[in-house]
């Protein structure tokens, strides 16, 4: 699936210090590897009614990481999925009486054009579920020769042959193993199995489902039914996958072998992100990633924002609306990545004036002020993605310029090194 466009991105003299990010399974910060090369998997959209705040958050998050490792000097392989078949998804077409086909296209060309908007670095790899549909039966017919997945009869007249992924039979708790890095069920979230169960229900899992041998098992393909769409299985039969393999097998194709960050919304680190890493260990015998790190969620009137709720407040819309792009993206980094945060019309108001003063302040940039600020910028970056002190020390910059009581002349050096500075590592323009 053809991706969007990036914008180029200016190189900065100097050095971007260690990278440190918060570790989802330890639950601290850590140090990143500085190798070369640095790889990235975020869960992508699935495209019934694209681009809320939240989605935006996700995506501008990781795109500050993805900026900074290549300030770092790091190549950088990045991937993202689309979920453009799903429960959610038909459901949505079948209430709008439109084919599910067209609302997926045009909701995915308008998550595009928001993400080319908000100067979000684009992935290597787009991959839509409908295009990775022959890459996953081979995996998942392989987790059932391992005895890690198996058919479930029908009832209540649903057809014979779902097949889900047995937690009990690929956990290193069930038959131990002398291979590294084993998984276990909660090695991603932490959660015991009594905390897990209602979130599965709640998060797309079916933990009531009759004939399944444990509750938590994960739905790996789901026969043809009538009215669906559907794909030829191989031995699997007529169906189509489920969502955390989706995800597995599109990484473990265009992804090392582990790959270093696997990133999403706080939401998908159970049961997805947390199923994912177990059909990954299941089917390599290596861990899917080697850190996990997740956004908070942004709500609306104190309730988290979602499509379920409709309480959406869409970047197509505001862009509609004439709000300017740098402003949304200011809006969203004033908030710490991991935090939970409410977007407000005061939040969008202050990114616009925090906007214009940025904008005032480099007709009077000082001679030598803009190194210092660099540095100052990388420093908080660096630590965890700290946006609003990176933000801050640009603040002080800038009333440090405007508080001049005779207005020199803008030194032309500093006013492009901040220009660069805050679009290559921050990817606002000014």
């Amino acid at each position: 699936m053809k991706t969007w466009k990036s914008r180029p991105v200016p190189e900065l003299p100097g050095t971007m210090p260690a990278l440190l990010l918060h570790e989802t399974t330890a639950n601290r910060v850590t140090a990143l590897p500085d190798d070369d090369h640095a790889s990235l998997y975020v869960c992508g959209i699935t495209p019934y009614d694209a681009t809320h705040m939240g989605h935006a958050a996700t995506y501008v998050a990781f795109d500050l990481l993805n900026r900074l490792w290549r300030d770092a000097g790091q190549t950088v392989s990045y991937v993202q999925n689309v979920t453009d078949v799903d429960d959610p998804l038909l459901e949505r077409a079948a209430r709008d009486g439109v084919d599910w086909r067209e609302l997926a296209a045009e909701q995915t060309a308008l998550f595009q054009e928001d993400m080319e908007a908000l100067n979000v670095l684009a992935p290597d790899h787009y991959i839509g579920a409908v295009e990775s549909v022959g890459w996953i039966v081979p995996h998942i017919e392989e987790l059932i020769a391992a005895g890690v997945a198996y058919r479930v009869p029908g009832t209540a007249g649903e057809p014979d042959g779902d097949v889900y992924f047995s937690v009990e039979a690929a956990s290193a708790e069930s038959h131990g193993s002398g291979l590294d890095g084993p998984w276990w069920l909660g090695q991603v979230s932490g959660l015991s199995r009594e905390q897990m169960l209602p979130v599965f229900a709640e998060r797309g899992g079916d933990p009531e489902r009759p004939g399944k041998k444990h509750p938590l098992d994960a739905l790996l393909w789901r026969v043809a039914r009538d009215g669906e769409p559907h794909w030829d299985g191989a031995s699997l039969g007529d169906g189509r996958p489920g969502w955390h393999i989706e995800c597995t097998v599109i990484a473990q194709r265009f992804l090392p072998e582990p790959f270093t960050v696997q990133g999403g919304g706080s939401d998908l680190v159970f049961p997805h992100h947390e199923m994912g890493a177990g059909h990954a260990y299941a089917l390599s015998h290596v861990q899917m990633a080697r850190h996990y790190a997740h956004t908070g969620m942004v709500g609306l009137d104190g309730e988290k924002m979602s499509k379920s709720r409709g309480n959406l407040v869409l970047v197509s819309k505001l862009r509609a609306d004439g709000v300017e792009p740098a402003a949304i993206r200011l809006a969203i980094l004033a908030n710490h990545y991991r935090s939970d945060w409410n977007w407000s019309d005061a939040l969008l108001f202050a990114a616009q004036e925090r906007l214009c003063t940025w904008r005032a302040a480099l007709d009077h940039a000082r001679a030598g002020s803009a190194m210092p600020l660099l540095a100052q910028v990388r420093g908080a970056l660096a630590a965890d993605l700290d946006a609003p002190g990176s933000l801050a020390a640009l603040d002080a910059w800038a009333a440090a310029c405007l508080a001049e009581p005779v207005v020199p002349a803008a030194s032309e050096r500093d006013v492009a090194l901040v220009s660069d500075a805050v679009e290559a590592l921050l990817g606002v323009e000014l």
